[in-house]
């Protein structure tokens, strides 16, 4: 009686990938002047070539005077803004007061270089006004270094708006030209500008811009449409 054997050798070998990330889009604009902050953000959740969402908002308010602008995996963000809640939280119990702009930025940083070997999937931007009522803008790498700036654009369109923001407000490569500062009205506008082009070229932005300005009196938000498509 003949016994029949499986042979496996004529068959390609194969390898199994496992990936916890997904990239799920959206960018991050945050411009600030001598007593005021804008941070901007677009509100399309996607993943490939599927929208998830179209109306996801990725600007949190942390304090009165202080937003936090997170994209990239939806999950690590998610996860990163509760363990930020429950840090600062903890910090209002204790102190009996909020956490300033300057401190909730050394604090993002420290939760990032915490998870340094196996990182959140987040591009992270803190937009807010300091304890002298001065606009302030971090932004930050995967692992938690980061650096005060006037502006700075992070997500999947970082590389077309960012040069804009270096000519515009930088005014760099540019000869006689005089900088006047930056001013509330076009600090949005130019950020509401930056997205209504930037959607044109990337696909993972798009649907609206979320615009926020802090200053000492509050934060104030303005949504305008953009592409759909």
């Amino acid at each position: 009686m003949a016994v029949l054997v499986d042979d496996h050798t004529s068959l390609p070998a194969t390898q199994h990938r496992f990936s916890p990330y997904a990239m799920n889009g959206g960018t991050v604009v945050a411009v600030c002047g001598e007593d005021f902050a804008v941070i901007g953000c677009d509100t399309r959740l996607s993943e490939g070539y599927s929208i998830l969402s179209r109306d996801v908002s990725k600007v949190r308010k942390v304090t009165d005077t202080c937003l936090l602008g997170c994209v990239g995996f939806h999950g690590d963000v998610l996860t990163l803004t509760k363990m930020l809640d429950a840090k600062l939280k903890q910090y209002k119990h204790t102190h009996g007061k909020d956490m300033s702009c300057s401190a909730i930025a050394q604090m993002l940083s420290s939760t990032l270089y915490y998870r340094r070997f196996f990182p959140y999937y987040t591009y992270n931007m803190v937009a807010g006004v300091d304890n002298e009522g001065k606009g302030c803008v971090f932004s930050y790498d995967p692992v938690g270094s980061y650096q005060r700036e006037t502006y700075r654009a992070c997500g999947s369109a970082s590389a077309i708006i960012q040069p804009l923001l270096d000519n515009q407000i930088g005014y760099k490569n540019q000869s006689n030209v005089d900088p006047t500062p930056l001013t509330r009205d076009r600090a949005r506008t130019m950020v509401r500008d930056i997205f209504a082009a930037a959607c044109e070229r990337d696909i993972y932005t798009g649907d609206e811009v979320e615009i926020s300005l802090i200053d000492a009196s509050g934060i104030e938000k303005q949504r305008f449409a953009l592409r759909k498509d």
